[in-house]
């Protein structure tokens, strides 16, 4: 209970949407808010030397995509925010999913043109499976989309979740005016530019039957308006606070991020409703934020954030107690005492050197090839966060080494990028073939590029024909022997070295599940945890 009022003063959250929603927008916008930058990056440009603060992968900059998880820490009005910003694109989604399991609640980013897309869907629903508090920001006001109320009915059954209106649009497209503050009854007229809304901007409304509306507005869409507010209270009321935090409701705000529009009342909104740090379920009980012990777990590596100096940075959510530079913690799987002389904030690339950090809090922690996803941090007691979701390549492909003479910086390039679980690596049982192993596509394009310009390595990936890798055990050490001997071609053992077979079709995987029952395939890597 000592930390409570560290743990009070922060908010840890991540921007979630399906690519091209503008999430990274948004979250330049709330850097901006929050004093953390001065000038918003161009994201999409690459003619231009600004990008966006939160893609610091070179990749990241040619293709005006993220490709992995960046985090960054400010302050607005007296709250510390750590903002994690993920990757849209279902390549990458492993990531985005991992992160999920380290903020307490999420931003999710609509296009208002586009409605609600696949890959919001899949990320809704790892955000159901916890209860994780959401707030909806419908984006692209702006631009000509679908009407309103068609727009919120569809967010509903598609995902699922009770909406809650906080702000109102007043038409859409060239002919968008501004959004109506249903919570602070106020209208915030639109102007299209990229500087934050002044208090100056704001014209408060205690009732709307007021002429100044009609002046403002236009006859036709103050009267539009007035219809559509008097419905909204009518269906939604007051916000339940409480319903939004269980996951239940989720507030709504609409805007344009690109015009820093809109985004302001969803800050303010955030600050006030967003959870504080949160306890996490652990192996042996339930974890309080406020126990006086640190504990925390490692839910990202990246290797290389910075190429000149080949580091290595393993990012390591803060759960309970405080972490202190120097001091010595327990790394529950490897069983051992650990200490960081150097652990570190971030402003995406920058960082920052801490003396502490408390609940909520993300580090990043220079790693020698210690850590891996899920790993666990402790003040002396054994036990290990649940939860963190590792998942089954879908595609698979041989690495074929193009500079012979490069052999001991691939292998080390393999290993680094392996660790940090956007893949999978295989070696073919009883022999040298190093098979990698994705959710998506595009991740193999990263993969080569980052190997030739972090590594030296020059690659070229073979498809190879795998429908999916099942970890293998069997209680009897026999019949393991006899399956691997005899299905040998599909037989590989992972980085750590346990058996997986990798099925040429579910016709195959099927058959082999039937035909050897005293063996357990296993579909994730998690039961050798």
């Amino acid at each position: 209970m000592r930390y409570t009022n560290e743990i009070n003063k922060r908010k840890t959250f991540a921007i979630i949407s399906h690519p091209d929603a503008g999430k990274t927008t948004l979250t330049e916008k709330f850097l901006l808010f929050g004093g953390a930058i001065q000038t918003a990056g161009a994201v999409k440009s690459n003619k231009i030397k600004k990008h966006a603060t939160s893609d610091f992968m070179e990749i990241e900059r040619q293709r005006g995509i993220s490709v992995a998880t960046s985090v960054m820490s400010f302050e607005y009005k007296g709250v510390l925010i750590n903002l994690l910003d993920t990757p849209g694109h279902k390549d990458f989604a492993e990531d985005t999913y991992r992160t999920l399991t380290a903020v307490d609640s999420v931003i999710l980013v609509i296009d208002s043109v586009n409605g609600v897309e696949a890959q919001t869907r899949r990320l809704m629903e790892v955000c159901r499976m916890r209860d994780t508090p959401v707030i909806v920001f419908i984006n692209k006001m702006d631009r000509d989309g679908k009407n309103r109320f068609d727009l919120l009915e569809e967010v509903e059954k598609e995902l699922n979740i009770q909406l809650h209106p906080m702000t109102w649009p007043i038409n859409s497209g060239k002919d968008f005016k501004g959004v109506y503050n249903l919570y602070d009854k106020n209208l915030v007229l639109f102007t299209a530019n990229t500087k934050a809304v002044d208090e100056d901007d704001l014209i408060r409304f205690d009732r709307l039957d007021n002429s100044l509306l009609d002046e403002k507005l236009g006859e036709k869409d103050a009267m539009v308006l007035r219809e559509d507010v008097e419905l909204v209270d009518g269906v939604h009321g007051q916000l339940n606070v409480a319903d939004y935090l269980q996951g239940k409701v989720a507030p709504v705000f609409f805007g344009s991020a690109i015009n820093n529009f809109g985004v302001r009342e969803m800050l303010d909104t955030f600050i006030r409703i967003a959870p504080v740090p949160r306890g996490r379920e652990t192996s042996k009980r339930h974890l309080a934020a406020d126990e006086d012990k640190f504990s925390g777990f490692v839910f990202k590596i990246h290797a290389n954030l910075d190429p000149k100096h080949r580091d290595r940075i393993a990012f390591l959510r803060v759960c309970s107690g405080r972490f202190e530079r120097n001091k010595y913690f327990h790394h529950v799987r490897l069983d051992k005492d650990v200490r960081f002389s150097n652990p570190y904030t971030f402003l995406a690339r920058d960082k920052d050197v801490i003396e502490e950090a408390y609940p909520g809090d993300v580090v990043g922690l220079f790693d020698t090839g210690n850590f891996k996803i899920g790993d666990t941090l402790t003040e002396g007691e054994d036990f290990y966060f649940t939860g963190i979701p590792s998942f089954s390549p879908e595609i698979f492909k041989e690495v074929v080494n193009r500079d012979p003479m490069k052999t001991k910086q691939l292998e080390k390039g393999l290993l680094q990028l392996t660790d940090e679980g956007v893949a999978q690596l295989f070696t073919q049982f009883g022999g040298n073939k190093k098979i990698i192993g994705c959710v998506g596509e595009l991740q193999f394009e990263v993969i080569q590029y980052r190997l030739l310009h972090e590594y030296g390595a020059s690659v070229q990936f073979n498809a190879q024909p795998f429908y999916k890798a099942c970890w293998i055990t069997s209680k009897d050490a026999k019949k393991l022997d006899d399956f691997t001997r005899f299905k040998n071609a599909n037989i590989a053992v992972d980085k750590d070295g346990f058996l997986v077979y990798l099925a040429q079709s579910e016709w195959f995987l099927n058959t082999e599940r039937t035909n050897n029952p005293e063996i357990e395939f296993h579909f994730t890597s998690e039961i050798h945890k």
